[in-house]
């Protein structure tokens, strides 16, 4: 093994490689017969990493492929969940099959804001209205692309974020068990039309705490208000 630096990286990057390239097969594998696999890359801040993604999972599809196992080339997206993301969304999404945007780290990221950091954690909002306009300007992205979108973390089970979320138009929405009830009876609740009217809404504003406070009295009139969790 040689002793310079560089020797150590290249080694460290052959490991890493080599380990996602065993998982994938392993997951191509299971998925035999089914055509059911997607895989979704976290963390994606440049176009060369999604890249260098696929590569390793065409190498594992078609060494499969080679060995006589029937696989089906699988679904992939992106996470998009750091502010680089946001501003290459065009090249990652002619790139990929669907879109998935991870709320918490995307909004701690962009308010620079430590959530776990008492001190400061105050300071984090995912009403934010920069947060909203990554996210709108994700989802405007993929419809251009018809790639369905998908929304994660703990925005999804907010109960006043889900109304803007539905008015956005998400496909999906990634839930704990304990919040799928209470989304559920929000999106009951809730044309997309009036939805897409209190996202106008709050893209007027300049300031997380009237959004919050807006969506709260349209939970209100809707006797919904109990749903809304403290400090939220």
């Amino acid at each position: 093994m040689s002793s310079h630096p560089g020797g150590n990286l290249n080694v460290l990057f052959l490991i890493r490689y080599t380990i996602f390239l065993t998982q994938v097969r392993a997951s191509l594998r299971a998925a035999e017969g089914l055509s059911n696999l997607n895989l979704l890359f976290p963390m994606i801040s440049a176009v060369s990493e999604l890249e260098e993604a696929l590569h390793i999972v065409r190498r594992a599809y078609e060494g499969l492929v080679e060995e006589g196992v029937r696989v089906t080339w699988p679904r992939v997206g992106v996470m998009i969940e750091v502010p680089a993301a946001v501003y290459q969304v065009e090249a990652l999404a002619r790139r990929v099959d669907f879109l998935s945007i991870g709320t918490n780290d995307l909004a701690q990221y962009l308010l620079a804001v430590d959530r776990s950091n008492e001190r400061v954690a105050e300071l984090y909002h995912s009403l934010h209205p920069a947060v909203l306009a990554a996210i709108l300007t994700v989802v405007k992205v993929a419809r251009r692309h018809h790639k369905p979108v998908s929304v994660c973390g703990e925005m999804a089970g907010e109960a006043t974020a889900a109304i803007l979320l539905l008015g956005m138009g998400i496909d999906n929405l990634s839930l704990t068990a304990g919040d799928l009830p209470r989304i559920k009876w929000i999106i009951r609740n809730f044309s997309q039309q009036y939805a897409r009217e209190l996202l106008a809404r709050a893209l007027r504003e300049e300031k997380p705490e009237p959004i919050h406070k807006m969506l709260c009295q349209a939970l209100d009139s809707r006797r919904l208000g109990g749903l809304v969790r403290v400090g939220k």
